[in-house]
């Protein structure tokens, strides 16, 4: 431990003990309950949940209205949709900063502030007098420099909220954290549906545009409020001596056996599900005719279910292990990918139970990936770990979401059939992904379990 992490240490010791008025005793109280510390999980809770609002905005179905709006084909849509996945690359950019960092809250606010804004600026290029091509190379750039702010910051603002937490609660709190995140999101979801579908029916989509541009401002204002109220992590500047080298961080992390099966197992996930999830949001409203505000009646269904198995799935993954969860959650997921293969406009309905099966999967996947990292890296490592894995599985997911988009312009130009057989493209994606997670699940049981874990 560096001497800045020793001061830092001593620091938060001092809010982690209170004496009791009897003179001859001292009592030490929950360290976790400390002045700062359950304020910090608060606003921490509250910025996570006012960010998931900014993610939804930016998902479907409502960036999909806005990109066919603008005139986008479903393979371009497909495309724009999965630059998720390749832009977790941007995290890679966090390796060659976190040891840098001496105000945490200072460069997590501002830089993942910008971001947000970049992401409700998305909402305003339908406005500018630019042909088609400019306004794809646009709304491309707003995607991937908003990424980048998120993503170069996500895994630090992560380590910097979960150090106010108990390890020994860390996946019930992410549970908790997620079901707060879920409930209101339900209400932001139906209330933007409802805006989306007054406009539409008036012929008047750009006002929903406008509309969402201006809750997306007020809602990046309060997640940089809750970010400032969050205890700050200050220290002085590392002495050269005191850096890691990149080199010897990158040497160490793929020298660790446990670290490298995350990593794979990271790419088998983002693999199943970039494969086929990009391709959803135009099969829903184009294949299936569904209208948008069906379509996010169904999505509340889905969130929902994710809602009401978040704190079970906490109480699971707290008993027995990250890994177990994540193989609990990605058996779901397969299931839901199974499913989705038979979802076609006469078994519209199956859409549905697809929906919620993988939303309640990710009750299980998504914490649980970002802890399982503390099972195997020292704590120093953690930011630098995190940035790798998400990284190298983004790439994984993007890859995978470039190939299927190419498979759904195949099947659609021959007229929805393979080799003679009528289907739609997504129904043959939804094959790969149930591939892609059912190796997953085997990885997970026959070899990550097995790996031995750092004791915290």
């Amino acid at each position: 431990m560096s001497e800045c992490e020793l001061r830092q240490f001593y620091d938060d010791s001092k809010e982690m003990f209170m004496m009791k008025k009897n003179k001859e005793t001292t009592a030490v109280a929950d360290p976790y309950q400390a002045p700062g510390f359950a304020r910090s999980r608060w606003s921490y809770t509250a910025e996570c949940a006012f960010e998931y609002f900014v993610a939804l905005l930016v998902a479907e179905p409502f960036i999909t209205k806005m990109l066919e709006y603008i005139g986008f084909s479903d393979a371009t849509i497909f495309v724009i949709q999965s630059l998720i996945s390749l832009a977790f690359l941007f995290q890679l950019a966090s390796i060659f900063v976190v040891q840098r960092i001496t105000n945490v809250k200072k460069v997590a606010a501002t830089v993942h502030g910008i971001a947000q804004l970049l992401f409700m600026s998305l909402y305003l290029v339908p406005f500018l007098p630019l042909p088609q091509e400019y306004k794809l190379v646009i709304t491309i750039g707003c995607l991937l420099l908003g990424y980048f702010g998120n993503y170069v910051v996500t895994s630090v603002i992560f380590r910097w909220g979960n150090s106010y937490v108990d390890p020994g609660k860390r996946a019930r709190f992410a549970a908790t954290k997620e079901m707060i995140s879920l409930l209101s999101g339900v209400v932001v979801t139906l209330v933007m549906s409802r805006v989306y579908k007054m406009y539409e029916d008036n012929g008047d989509l750009r006002t929903a545009f406008i509309v969402t541009a201006i809750v997306m401002t007020i809602v990046s204002a309060i997640d940089f409020t809750c970010l400032m109220l969050m205890k700050n992590r200050v220290s002085e500047p590392l002495k050269k001596e005191e850096i890691v080298p990149i080199s010897k961080v990158l040497k160490d992390l793929f020298h660790n056996k446990g670290f490298v099966y995350v990593v794979i197992l990271t790419s088998l996930w983002q693999c199943a599900h970039y494969m086929s999830c990009g391709a959803m949001g135009t099969y829903k409203q184009k294949e299936l005719g569904l209208a948008i505000d069906l379509i996010q009646i169904i999505n509340i269904a889905g969130q929902m279910g994710r809602f009401a198995i978040s704190r079970p799935f906490g109480r699971y993954t707290d008993k027995r292990s990250y890994s177990k969860g994540i193989a609990l959650g990605l058996t779901v997921a397969a299931v839901s990918f199974f499913v989705n293969i038979f979802i076609t406009p006469e078994l519209w309905w199956l859409v549905i139970v697809y929906t919620v099966l993988f939303n309640m999967s990710m009750a299980g996947i998504s914490q649980n990936l970002y802890n399982i990292v503390y099972n195997f890296v020292d704590d120093k490592y953690f930011v630098q770990a995190s940035a790798i894995k998400n990284s190298i599985g983004g790439v994984c997911g993007f890859v995978v979401a470039l190939i299927g988009s190419r498979i759904l312009e195949a099947i659609q130009a021959n007229g929805n059939t393979v080799f003679g057989i009528p289907m739609y493209g997504q129904q043959l994606l939804a094959a790969f992904s149930f591939i892609f997670s059912v190796a997953a699940i085997l990885f997970t049981r026959l070899v990550l379990e097995k790996q031995k874990t750092i004791s915290r």
